[in-house]
């Protein structure tokens, strides 16, 4: 995925403040059964929030494995939230518009 620009990030920021988080990661970290929640998730949404209730500490490398594992973009780690975006390669199945630079 091509990098999104910094204007990018602030606009999906903003879409994702109202959000709920819909993955959350506890003590066992990041699993398959992780992997394949979280992908699910952002092929429905393309706009993900993460919750770390445990392991605080490793958040932002844990927030970017995860991205990686997906091919998506970090959009940002806010306090124990992580934002995440991939775009829907189906046209159609788009929900997210991003601005132009």
């Amino acid at each position: 995925m091509a990098s999104i620009s910094q204007s990018q990030r602030q606009f999906l920021r903003r879409l994702a403040h109202d959000l709920k988080p819909i993955v959350h990661i506890g003590k066992n970290g990041l699993s398959d059964s992780l992997f394949e929640s979280a992908g699910i998730a952002i092929d429905t949404h393309e706009l993900i929030k993460v919750k770390f209730n445990d392991l605080k500490d490793e958040r932002r490398e844990l927030a970017e494995e995860l991205a990686g594992h997906l091919r998506a973009e970090l959009v940002g780690v806010i306090g124990n939230i992580a934002i995440i975006y991939r775009r829907q390669p189906d046209a159609e199945r788009r929900k997210i518009d991003l601005p132009r630079e």
